[in-house]
């Protein structure tokens, strides 16, 4: 996990959006149009770099939208790898995951943005003999998958389960990948217990390798 100075989670701006959902490691590309969240990238380039991608909570109004909707307590924060001001002030950035947080409080501050005290949160503490063998049967399956697939993106996916040896990170980078579902990605965000979620993202690739060949799967 990155090492975020505490001082920048005193008064963290977020990016509140409908579906997307940021996870430590993965990279997110984002187009920025509305005038306050100019504003919001304009200071996060020119001070940490930092800001945080919250998922809207559902139920919202087109109303509420424009002002300060509910958001989900658990969001990422991540770090401005890459931007692009256009002609016209709009920006398209990439963002790059590097934590969870929880978001504590949303403060009152003069910004036309929302900005939130936050704290980061760790993995929870499990054993290393069930974390190592949940770990090596994600990869096993990625590479099932990558053998299924048959591409360059088998190859990266291959690639992409080995970046990191910290076995939660693992299962954050291959969710970001492969699993589109907002509240399926929001909950494996906020689970704090990597062998938990090892285990969610290795039945996922299981079952994607039994919807892309039957046969395959049926044979092991």
């Amino acid at each position: 996990m990155a090492v975020i100075d505490p001082r920048a989670l005193e008064a963290l701006p977020i990016f509140p959006l409908p579906h997307a959902v940021l996870f430590p490691g993965a990279l997110l590309p984002l187009h920025v149009f509305e005038p306050r969240y100019r504003e919001m990238t304009r200071d996060a380039l020119a001070g940490t770099k930092l800001l945080a991608v919250a998922r809207l909570r559902p139920g919202y109004t087109e109303e509420e939208y424009l002002g300060n909707p509910a958001v989900y307590d658990v969001a990422g924060v991540g770090a401005i790898v890459a931007s692009d001001e256009l002609p016209d002030g709009r920006y398209y950035m990439v963002l790059r995951g590097m934590a969870r947080i929880f978001i504590e409080q949303e403060l009152n501050t003069p910004c036309a943005y929302r900005k939130v005290r936050a704290r980061v949160l760790g993995d929870r503490a499990v054993g290393q003999d069930p974390l190592a063998t949940n770990h090596q049967q994600l990869v096993a399956l990625c590479d099932r998958l990558s053998m299924v697939v048959r591409s360059e993106s088998g190859a990266e996916l291959r690639q992409l389960a080995r970046t990191s040896d910290e076995p939660g990170a693992c299962a954050d980078l291959v969710a970001a990948a492969l699993i589109d579902e907002p509240d399926e990605r929001q909950r494996l965000l906020e689970q704090l217990d990597p062998i938990i979620r090892l285990e969610h993202v290795s039945d996922f690739v299981a079952r994607l390798i039994g919807e892309l060949d039957p046969d395959r799967e049926m044979l092991n």
